[in-house]
């Protein structure tokens, strides 16, 4: 008999679990959670609310605005896979350009007169970026638990450690990425550590 039809692949449709996986993905991407916690950090150091909206639109032109356009521009373009920059090949060239941008706006800013913890701010994320690019050189290292863990501990800085009860969330956020099978459990500790760190050391000491 000749040869029948070749059986069909088995589709898996995504469960609940994979749905909320890709929400909290999502919710807690890199460009959004700096981008809040830039607008909170000027808004709380500056004298009045107003001055503190702009410092806050300024630093997030640099910090995550012109890198995430970048990223987007080049999915566009078919130069990169996703938004998220998954595959490991694609990151050196989105993390070089966001560490060129945030340069240049942490020297805006300087010569401005932003105020301390905004400059700080600024220089946590430069410094993350190159810790980023070092690692990612060789390794998939996850940026969402590294800036996830170290907004928190820039805010339990800047609001008080009462704010520590939300460090379960740095779990569901390290789930997700798991979960997506984005990274491994060693990946997301490894980011989550490394940001947390970073947060402390540098903008706990600058601001």
């Amino acid at each position: 008999m000749g040869g029948g039809a070749e059986p069909r692949p088995v589709v898996t449709r995504p469960g609940p679990g994979l749905r909320i996986a890709r929400l909290v993905t999502e919710v807690t991407a890199p460009a959004v959670l700096v981008s809040l916690l830039i607008i909170t950090v000027s808004w709380r150091s500056a004298s009045r609310p107003g001055q503190g909206l702009v410092w806050g639109l300024l630093a997030t032109l640099f910090v995550t605005g012109i890198p995430f356009a970048y990223i987007v521009g080049g999915v566009r373009r078919g130069r990169l896979t996703d938004h998220h920059v998954g595959r490991r090949e694609q990151r050196r060239g989105p993390l070089l350009v966001g560490l060129g941008s945030v340069a240049a706006g942490l020297a805006l800013l300087a010569v401005l007169g932003a105020p301390r913890p905004v400059l700080a701010l600024a220089v946590s994320g430069l410094v993350g970026l190159v810790v980023a690019v070092s690692v990612s050189h060789w390794w998939k290292m996850s940026i969402h638990s590294a800036v996830a863990a170290g907004t928190l501990v820039i805010l339990m800085l800047t609001f008080g450690t009462r704010l520590v009860v939300a460090a379960p969330l740095l779990a569901v956020v390290g789930w997700s990425r798991v979960r997506l099978k984005d990274h491994t459990l060693a990946q997301v500790l490894t980011g989550g550590a490394l940001g947390a760190l970073i947060a402390a050391v540098i903008f706990g000491s600058l601001r």
